[in-house]
């Protein structure tokens, strides 16, 4: 009798505990998670510039690290650092004691010639001297001008001056100091116009010829595009990397960009070309390829809801915050701009762009 109690009572339970499984099962078949919030953009067909891009390094058109030709002590700095000089401006004077005097003796000799030439040229005239004895003056009047002329280049060469109009560095001699030949003074940069020069891969070469233009962005100036022209095309090519070596001139009216400074260049060629960009926040990269998540309206129990289905794309150039999507989208097509890390394919999205950044085709980060 205990054991058919016993019997009863289980087989409730089991009852009990089946119905419960079963309504568990009913609840998750009939659960919809809620939406996810996403931003949301709109594929677009744009005409962007058809452009050649590189990295490039800044160098002045004349530039030099001025230095003296002949070792000297400095008698005189004439310069401040920093400072703009004009072409025959002094800068620094070596020490030209030694060479005045024997300037001195030079022009002493050579007033002696120059006599002693007057006076046999006059007695050659009076058939008094042979010509060769007038040939040996004259020639002596020579040989010690020439030699006063050599010295007065010593104290030349000693008298160093801005060869060139530009801007002054940092000074790097004091006074007194014994300077041997080509030991640095100052670098002078020349810095309105300055050249930029940077290379391309051979297969770019056709698309190129001088007159192009041609901007360049800098770190150092963020908010900044300085607009050049193409100046010169090297006829060879680097014969390691297959490139070619090219050169842009700019005005730099305000002296922004200076010699050594690395730069972002773009070569703005004459026709442009159709796209369909996305912003770049939308693609969601792996190792099987790019892919977005499309936004379709889809009908379920009656009610329309908005779904995301991954579709993979190919990705072409960058501008800005967009990307050029080349196969895997439509014109017209919205896909999920933020949020996209937390989607699969046909999960139920809500849109919200209010917080979301705008993109922007040049964008101006103040902290790049």
């Amino acid at each position: 009798m205990g054991l058919a109690i016993v019997a009863v009572v289980a087989g409730g339970l089991a009852g009990v505990k089946a119905l419960q499984i079963q309504a568990l099962i009913a609840a998750g078949a009939a659960y919809v998670p809620p939406p996810e919030t996403v931003a949301a953009a709109v594929v677009r067909e744009e005409k962007w510039p058809d452009t050649l891009v590189a990295v490039g390094s800044v160098s002045a058109a004349q530039g030099v690290m001025v230095s003296p030709e002949i070792a000297g002590s400095v008698k005189e700095i004439a310069f401040e650092s920093g400072a703009a000089v004009k072409p025959g401006d002094l800068l620094v004077r070596l020490d030209t004691s030694s060479e005045e005097a024997q300037l001195r003796a030079a022009e002493a000799q050579a007033e002696l010639a120059q006599l002693n030439a007057d006076r046999t040229r006059q007695l050659r005239t009076d058939k008094t001297v042979s010509q060769s004895e007038l040939d040996t003056a004259e020639a002596t009047l020579k040989q010690f001008r020439a030699n006063a002329d050599t010295i007065r280049a010593v104290i030349e060469k000693k008298t160093i001056r801005a060869p060139f109009a530009g801007k002054l560095g940092i000074r790097l001699v004091n006074l007194g100091e014994l300077l041997d030949a080509g030991k640095g003074i100052v670098s002078l940069q020349a810095l309105s116009p300055v050249f930029v020069d940077f290379s391309l891969p051979q297969q770019d070469l056709a698309r190129l010829q001088t007159g192009l233009p041609v901007r360049v962005l800098s770190d150092s100036y963020p908010s900044n595009f300085f607009n050049g022209e193409l100046a010169a095309i090297n006829p060879d090519l680097d014969p390691a990397t297959r490139s070619v070596r090219l050169r842009a001139r700019f005005d730099n009216a305000d002296q922004l960009l200076r010699p050594g400074m690395f730069v972002r260049v773009e070569i703005i060629l004459p026709d442009g070309k159709s796209v369909l960009a996305i912003p770049s926040t939308a693609i969601l990269s792996a190792p099987f390829g790019d892919s977005v998540f499309v936004i379709t309206p889809a009908v379920k129990a009656g009610r329309t809801n908005l779904v995301a289905q991954q579709k993979f794309i190919r990705a072409g150039r960058t501008r800005g915050d967009f990307v050029d999507v080349e196969t895997g989208l439509s014109a017209g097509d919205r896909v999920v701009s933020a949020g996209v890390s937390k989607l699969r394919s046909g999960a139920s999205v809500q849109e919200n762009n209010e917080d979301t950044p705008k993109p922007a085709r040049a964008p101006r980060p103040s902290d790049s």
